[in-house]
Formats: structure tokens, sequence, C-alpha cells
């Protein structure tokens, strides 16, 4: 019900949950409004928060209604879309005027793969509540959910689940906090650079590349048969994500045509560099 990034996620699913409304993310590549979100992001962001209060609240929910909104800091398998700076502080004065609660997910973005320990940290605001997983274990399955002491169920037992507390996994999950908090929050920070410089360089080379966006270690490309139609390129980035598996280079996709980076937060430069020339090398070989 609450999984909008690929049509095939949802397929065979229906009818899902009822109560459950989407709203455009504020992807400023794409967005329902056509509106550059990298040249005017406060507008953006108006469009969005709008779409709620005008669309959702004043013709299909009254917003006394809505128990939380709830958002990726940064997209994951949208697109790694990465929204404008100020978009949560204008979605937390929309929550806090209602009494709604903000739900942040931080299982592809959180435990310091933005080189903070979690993503929302570069907005600005304190969620309500936060969801972990994936990293977390650093390969233990785990999962988290944190929350503020007065959201805590009033009664003990209300909400019970049989392999809650693993022993493991919860050791497991102490051991990588501790990692983070001893330098490779840091590192992930630190070679947030190289990626940036890089990745404008291979976007000023080469024309199938529309976009590229990222914080930390979280990186995409976002690859497109034209720059003005911004026609997605799915055939050809699927080819380079082919091209650099051959040379020893991992990628997935995400969203319809982009391409992720989401290297380990202990990689250091020299293996970036590495890792960038491979996939440099894949998308020449893809042009031909």
């Amino acid at each position: 019900s609450l999984t909008a990034s690929k049509p095939v996620h949802r397929s065979r699913m229906f009818p899902t949950m009822p109560g459950v409304e989407h709203v455009p993310y504020p992807n400023p590549y794409r967005n329902p409004w056509h509106v550059d979100g990298y040249e005017e992001p406060d507008e953006l962001v108006s469009r969005v928060i709008e779409y709620i209060e005008d669309y959702l609240f004043n013709h299909y929910v009254p917003p006394e209604e809505v128990a939380a909104f709830i958002a990726e800091p940064i997209q994951g398998e949208g697109g790694y879309v990465v929204p404008p700076k100020n978009f949560f502080k204008e979605l937390k004065k929309l929550a806090d005027k209602h009494g709604i609660l903000i739900i942040d997910d931080e299982v592809q973005m959180g435990m310091g793969r933005t080189g903070k320990m979690f993503a929302i940290e570069h907005f600005g605001i304190a969620p309500d509540i936060i969801s972990l997983a994936k990293a977390l274990g650093g390969g233990v399955p785990i999962g988290a959910t944190v929350f503020r002491k007065e959201l805590d169920f009033g009664v003990p037992g209300v909400h019970s689940n049989t392999y809650g507390g693993n022993a493991l996994a919860c050791v497991a999950a102490l051991t990588v906090i501790n990692e983070l908090e001893n330098g490779l929050i840091e590192n992930a920070k630190k070679l947030e650079p190289i990626f940036k410089e890089r990745l404008q360089e291979m976007y000023d080379k080469y024309e199938i590349i529309g976009d590229v966006r990222g914080l930390g270690l979280a990186w995409a490309i976002e690859f497109v048969k034209d720059r003005k139609t911004k026609e997605y390129a799915s055939k050809e980035r699927n080819q380079i994500v082919v091209e650099a598996l051959k040379r020893g280079l991992a990628t997935l996709g995400c969203g319809k045509s982009a391409l992720r980076l989401i290297p380990p937060l202990t990689i250091d430069e020299e293996e970036v560099k590495i890792g960038l020339d491979i996939l440099e090398e894949a998308i020449k070989t893809v042009l031909g």
C-alpha cells in the first residue's frame, strides 16, 4: 500500500489497504508541474505543499483524519532523488499545524550512508518516528522502529511479535553503530566531493546523462535519450549495468532509468576512483 517506486512492486497485489494516499515527491529533475527544482526549489516545494492542502485536504480527506506523513528523506527505489533543502521544514510546519506525525523512512538512506547518521539530519527537522533496517545490521537481518517516548503504547503487549529482540541481531546492530561513530560516517562525508566532481565531469561529457544527484556515498546518474525531452533511456541504463559488471563493478538501477552508486562505507579514495573509472568505461562502451 505504501510502495510507490515501481508498478511491478504492486503488480497482482490489488486491492491494497485503503486509507493510503500518495503525494508527488519533490523531484527537482522530474515532477508533474515541470518546475526546475534546481533553479526554483521554493516553487517546487510550494507546489507539493499546495497539492496536499488544496487537493487532498480540501477535496478528499480532512487533515484531522490524517495520522501521518510517511516519506524517505532521499528517495530510494524511486531514483535516489534529493529533495529541495527546505521541503521537510515546510512539511513539518504543515504537519504541526494539523497535529499530523512525520514518519521518516531511513531504511535505505540511514546509518551513515549520506554522511550523517540519519539522512533527515540534512534537512533540519526531527521526525516523530524513524524506520530502520538494511545497513542497521551490517548484513544480519534486523529492522527497528524508533519513536518519541510519548508515542509508546499505553499497555504492554498491545503490539507484539515472535522474532523481535533477537539477541544476535541486536549485538550486530550495536557493533555497526559503534563502527559508524568511529569514523565511517566521516568517511562518507569525506568522499562526497570526489563523487560530486567526477560525476559532474561525466555529465558535461556525455549527453546521455540527464542528471546526477546525491549526498555522502549515495549517488545516482539518470540516463536520458534527450536532455530536452528527458525521455527515459532504460535500455541504455541496463546495458551500462551489464558492462560495468563485466569489468568488476556491481551497480543497481533505480527509478526508470537511473543508476545508483552505493559503495560500502569502508571504501577508500583510491577504490572510489577505480570504480568511477570502470563506470565511465562502461558508459563509453554502450555509447559506442
